[in-house]
């Protein structure tokens, strides 16, 4: 909000599809649907949707990109600026193991990571200046390590048929975990920076402090935050342990904005997860929750996932904004 000096406070929805499908494969069809969305997550308080954004919707080859599905991405700015949105634009997404290109999983490293510029260039081109630009995520979650015997080599944390996770390198090859990390960030961020000079990046990483007290940020280590602009971590709070991922939220606490990029009551009762909420409130900046194609109506009238526990959260997400908004004025 560089005209005005206010404060911009993210709040708003992942929406990946209606629950089971990714937007990109059936934005064409079914235009008026994802309109509808749109307008839905406005009227429900968000002022920012993450979109997630697959490499195979993107890259016809290697090297090449799809005009056409760069057009529909600017498509969906201009719908999200219509309805007062603003996008996190999360890229690199292999989610569907059917969109993922063959031609991808042979590539080397370092030819991954070529394309995985090649695509953050053309979305950042395309992107550049638009006012509904929020942020660039790198990628979603990303890891290190080698693959096990019988797992993808590079995909992994399925959940219901989708693959949330991705490894950046799959062997080490003598270099240092933060050497990895700090020489892959800085190759994406300046392949946006070559168009974009002014969007904000960050990357969604998983709190590994939330499942290890004694972890030490990876991604947010001081060599590698340096290349980013604000934190992005993904918290799932669990039953009785409330405190737990609070202390866990306080290690990324580093000194940039921190926003929560993923959050839901998935292990968790509503009345623990607003305790999450207001714990975690003092030190975060931007909470971004889950909305999956439905509204608060149709999950009362058992949509899924979850029926009548997600309208019940929509409706206190919806009615926690306000709440939040006049607690950080």
């Amino acid at each position: 909000m560089a005209d005005s000096g206010a404060t911009f406070a993210p709040w708003g929805f992942n929406f990946v599809g209606e629950f089971g499908r990714i937007v990109e494969e059936y934005w064409e069809e079914d235009w008026p649907g994802v309109e509808e969305d749109f307008h839905r997550m406005a009227a429900l308080g968000a002022n920012v949707v993450r979109l997630h954004l697959q490499i195979g919707t993107y890259m016809e080859t290697a090297e090449e990109v799809d005009p056409q599905a760069l057009a529909l991405l600017r498509r969906t700015l201009d719908l999200a600026q219509r309805c007062g949105l603003y996008l996190d634009l999360t890229g690199l997404g292999c989610y569907h193991l059917d969109a993922v290109p063959d031609w991808l999983d042979d590539l080397s490293e370092a030819e991954r990571w070529e394309t995985q510029a090649r695509f953050w260039e053309a979305v950042a081109e395309t992107c550049a200046g638009h006012p509904a630009v929020f942020c660039y995520d790198l990628m979603n979650e990303p890891v290190l390590g080698r693959a096990k015997d019988g797992e993808h080599p590079w995909l992994l944390g399925e959940l219901e048929g989708f693959y949330f996770v991705q490894r950046i390198s799959s062997d080490p090859m003598q270099r240092d975990r933060q050497t990895i990390v700090e020489a892959w960030v800085k190759k994406m961020v300046r392949a946006i920076r070559k168009h974009d000079r002014d969007g904000l990046i960050t990357v969604g990483v998983i709190p590994w402090a939330h499942v290890w007290p004694t972890a030490k940020p990876l991604f947010y280590s001081p060599d590698v935050a340096r290349h980013l602009d604000f934190v992005s971590v993904h918290f799932y709070p669990k039953a009785g342990e409330v405190e737990k991922a609070l202390a866990a939220l306080s290690v990324y606490d580093i000194g940039k904005p921190l926003v929560v990029e993923e959050t839901f009551p998935l292990s968790c009762s509503l009345e623990e997860f607003d305790e999450f909420v207001e714990g975690g409130n003092v030190r975060v900046d931007g909470w971004i929750s889950h909305y999956f194609g439905n509204s608060i109506e149709e999950h009362a009238a058992g949509a899924k996932p979850s029926g009548e526990v997600t309208a019940k959260f929509l409706k206190y997400w919806k009615d926690k904004k306000a709440a939040i908004q006049t607690e950080q004025q």
